[in-house]
């Protein structure tokens, strides 16, 4: 990180890059669980909430490999997980719909998140959102949390009708945003939909790793050659690249 380039446009994903989705989804959740208390009263909450995690995680990876259309992976997410439990007597579109109502009101932000946006504002650099997710919902998120203006573009995946990590998507922030690929970065917690994502369409690109999942990780010869890859535990780390 001690090699820095002059950057100019910065996009970050929104999802435990800035918004931290794991506090939120298991506060909405809460909410969502205790709707339906009757319904759950002989189940776990902590049981009832890994189970979805696990479903959820695989519906959206095969969301982003188009195998799954958003209809479907709103009603089997709780489907599944209702099946996994033996759960009977809930309409799972309905419990998706009293969770999505719950998440955009959470407001717990990745620490740091405010703090490095306001840095990265005062030195001038023209900053988006590249975010997989449902547009009424991810607007709304970043309302709540008091950090739309910090944005020249939200851009989201069911708007331009191709999640990440498809290059479409990374083309389309490029273009609607006038960025220079050389003077663009990409900042995300996700290896596949917005670093491999980023670097496949020409983007430099910044892995947050607050967990160190990631210390040992390697890249073809083609993209080091081609792009850099930041490294960075802490938003605050930023500081170091831009």
């Amino acid at each position: 990180m001690n090699q820095k380039k002059r950057y100019t446009h910065l996009f970050f994903d929104l999802d435990n890059t800035l918004w931290d989705f794991n506090t939120n989804s298991l506060h909405a959740m809460h909410k969502a669980f205790a709707f339906y208390k009757v319904q759950f009263e002989k189940t776990n909450f902590q049981l009832f909430y890994n189970a979805f995690v696990k479903n959820n995680s695989f519906l959206w990876e095969e969301y982003r490999k188009k195998k799954v259309v958003k209809k479907e992976l709103i009603r089997l997410r709780f489907q599944y997980t209702f099946n996994h439990l033996n759960i009977t007597g809930i309409n799972p579109e309905e419990m998706n719909e009293v969770y999505l109502n719950e998440m955009p009101k959470q407001t717990q932000l990745v620490k740091g998140a405010k703090q490095v946006l306001d840095y990265l504002k005062k030195k001038g650099y023209a900053l988006s959102i590249i975010t997989n997710g449902f547009a009424c919902v991810q607007n709304e998120k970043l309302d709540t949390a008091g950090i739309n203006h910090y944005f020249k573009k939200i851009i989201i995946s069911e708007e331009i009708k191709s999640p990440k990590p498809a290059r479409i998507i990374f083309d389309y922030a490029l273009k609607s945003t006038n960025a220079p690929k050389k003077s663009s970065l990409m900042i995300g917690d996700d290896v596949e939909s917005d670093i491999r994502g980023a670097l496949n369409a020409g983007i430099d690109a910044v892995l947050f790793d607050p967990l160190n999942k990631y210390q040992n990780i390697q890249l073809s010869e083609n993209q080091q050659v081609k792009n850099f890859l930041y490294l960075i535990n802490t938003l605050d780390d930023l500081s170091l690249i831009v």
